[in-house]
């Protein structure tokens, strides 16, 4: 008979956990977190220690009363929920509802859902820690002033439903300055001129550079002019070939923001959405005979070490699938890169075992849950491969004085590159990677065109999430369990909306960050949110009392609120009326913003609540009928399709 309680977050955890442990454990899921502050009010005493007040979060009433009464029935409680400062909380939340001792070693964690990791967890229990506790804790509070503070204040000044937030703001602002920037931008011209060349049957292509001693710019059509006629009529000649060896060398292994990029690049997912994969992924998938297997180690990290076990299992399939030639002579380590902070108790984000090949699990998975399994494979098992080695050769040719270049490169060996190869938010114009002809000094190539093209700089793109993420990464701001909520909740709110995968600020975005930037300087301060996530690390590290550091935060904060309170101005917002017409009432439609864009909404509302999405006609007749026109809509998931508006 069961002797023991085990409580984790999820059924599917929960299920891929009892299948190791055996009929002495029952094992159960908390549904998440249990407690949190209440929605109706701030919920923290700051005159007495910034204490919360929790209360129990509605609807989890028949999950505590089955908790309650197995934990009864049993003589030890053990809590095992995610390896993080969120799942120390969820278990200190759990001892404290179930009356279990937390300095005793009520608390199990591990990084992976495997038999063996499962079962040495349960041999080394510990008590709960602290230290995490308080640090999500203190983040939870800090949000929680500054949201229940300063959202009231624009209910009141500007109008109901505003929002404001400590990371979503920052995020906010920096989408807000990238359409700065890019509205600033003066497009400045410029020109390049390719020959088109050929020798021995094989054509090729080469780039002007300069005249013989320094590289030249042409900045206009007369610039480009002047070398072209210079060039038309005199032969080219090969004065220089340097042929040169170079190593490509493997990305690290997945940490949460390099996931969400690649996932971003590579499969189309929003980060959300590879969270939310990757966390069935962690949780379990049941395989057939096999039973329920967790797939891949915790998918919040920052860390890229990778165990000397997973490390040794992948070397030794690398030699029995590839070869000895695709293995380094020492295990590549990855742990200097990590970033700094970075919580070097977690591993990367790796497959329980590089045996378990993406084909063989694939007829247990999802499309998607495959394809994401497929590329945390892919990486892992590519992070230790031989480095690529490239014949690269750069070839400089002379005509009328004017020097040209030609670039390429071929694969001498593959080595990681037959596995994976990491993507780029940059489109790749990479001439080096085109092969050449062989070619010798002295050689003669003839001309067979020249290819003048006017070009004009372009501004900075504007944020996909994988741009976003890797900027609030490099800048410090937020943490792995952060991004992808943060990501949601500024979309959900208004303030920015996605066009062709990219944020683009709303005007309730910009209205709001400017009230901010007047009133709330610190919160939207790039430096101030990073220092306050590393000393949020510190409290974790027990290096700061959370006390200390919201008292440290909340004076300023509150001589700020009260400057709010007396100066902010009454904001009036008004909606840009459009030339439609209601269907329902008559009265004029007005633009609306919404998480995807802009839309007709009724001026009568809430009388009214008719609403339109804005057609955009492309220029098509229907094929079909033959009378309507073909426009862009939006799906309610906002995704972008065509149809006829006949």
């Amino acid at each position: 008979m069961a002797d023991t309680l085990v409580i984790v977050e999820s059924p599917a955890k929960a299920k891929t956990i009892s299948k190791y442990l055996g009929s002495k454990y029952i094992v159960k899921a908390s549904m998440g977190h249990i407690r949190d502050l209440p929605k109706s009010q701030t919920g923290v005493d700051v005159e007495n220690g910034f204490q919360p007040k929790y209360i129990t979060i509605r609807g989890k009433g028949n999950v505590l009363k089955e908790l309650r009464e197995a934990s009864k029935k049993v003589k030890k409680v053990y809590l095992a929920a995610d390896p993080d400062r969120e799942g120390e909380a969820i278990a200190w939340h759990l001892a404290q509802y179930l009356e279990v001792d937390d300095s005793e070693a009520c608390r199990v964690v591990f990084n992976e859902i495997t038999k063996d990791a499962v079962r040495d967890a349960f041999k080394h229990p510990r008590s709960i820690n602290m230290d995490l506790v308080n640090a999500q804790q203190a983040r939870r509070i800090l949000d929680r002033l500054v949201g229940y503070k300063i959202s009231p204040l624009f209910w009141k000044k500007v109008k109901k439903g505003l929002s404001a937030g400590r990371v979503q703001s920052v995020a906010v602002k920096l989408i807000i300055d990238r359409e700065n920037e890019i509205n600033a931008f003066v497009p400045e011209e410029y020109w390049t001129i390719t020959a088109n060349l050929s020798i021995r049957g094989s054509s090729f292509e080469a780039k002007f550079f300069g005249d013989g001693k320094d590289k030249i710019d042409l900045k206009n059509e007369a610039e480009a002019k002047r070398i072209l006629d210079a060039v038309r009529q005199a032969a080219f000649t090969v004065t220089d070939v340097k042929p040169k060896e170079r190593l490509r060398h493997p990305a690290a292994p997945f940490i949460t923001s390099s996931l969400q990029q690649e996932a971003a690049r590579k499969l189309n997912f929003r980060a959300a959405k590879t969270m939310q994969i990757a966390q069935q992924l962690y949780e379990g998938v049941d395989l057939g005979k096999e039973g329920s297997v967790g797939l891949i180690t915790y998918m919040r990290t920052d860390s890229t070490r990778l165990s000397p076990v997973a490390v040794e299992e992948t070397r030794n399939y690398i030699a029995e699938t590839f070869g000895a030639s695709y293995v380094p002579k020492e295990p590549r380590d990855y742990s200097k890169k990590n970033a700094q902070g970075a919580q070097d108790a977690h591993e990367a984000i790796r497959p329980t075992s590089v045996l378990r090949h993406p084909d063989a699990v694939k007829p247990y998975l999802t499309r998607d849950q495959h394809r994401l399994y497929k590329l945390i494979w892919d990486r892992t098992v590519a992070s230790q491969m031989a480095s690529a080695v490239l014949d690269t050769v750069t070839v400089e040719l002379v005509a009328g004085g004017y020097t040209f270049r030609a670039n390429g490169s071929t694969i001498k060996f593959p080595g990681f590159m037959k596995v994976y190869i990491e993507g780029s938010d940059e489109s790749n114009g990479n001439d080096e990677e085109k092969m050449l002809p062989p070619l010798k000094q002295g050689d003669r190539p003839e001309l067979v065109k020249l290819d003048p093209k006017q070009h004009f700089t372009q501004p900075p793109p504007r944020y996909t999430e994988a741009r976003l993420v890797k900027t609030m990464e490099e800048l410090g701001i937020g943490r792995p369990s952060t991004y992808a909520p943060t990501l949601e909740t500024i979309q959900k709110r208004g303030y920015v909306a996605i066009e062709d995968k990219k944020f683009v600020p709303t005007e309730l975005g910009m209205l709001v960050t400017q009230l901010m930037e007047e009133f709330f300087p610190e919160i939207l301060n790039v430096h101030f949110t990073a220092e306050m996530e590393a000393d949020l690390d510190r409290v974790e590290e027990g290096l700061k009392d959370w006390v200390a550091l919201l008292d440290e935060f909340y004076r300023t904060f509150q001589e700020r609120l009260a400057v709010a309170e007396e100066e902010m101005k009454q904001v009036e917002i008004k909606d840009e009326v459009s030339e439609e017409t209601c269907d329902a009432c008559g009265r004029p439609m007005v633009y609306k913003m919404g998480r995807f864009g802009k839309f007709l909404a009724c001026s009568g509302f809430p009388e009214c609540r008719n609403t339109k999405p804005i057609v955009k006609d492309v220029g098509v007749v229907c094929p079909k009928c033959r009378k309507g026109r073909i426009v862009e809509r939006r799906s309610k998931k906002g995704r972008i399709f065509y149809g006829c508006n006949a």
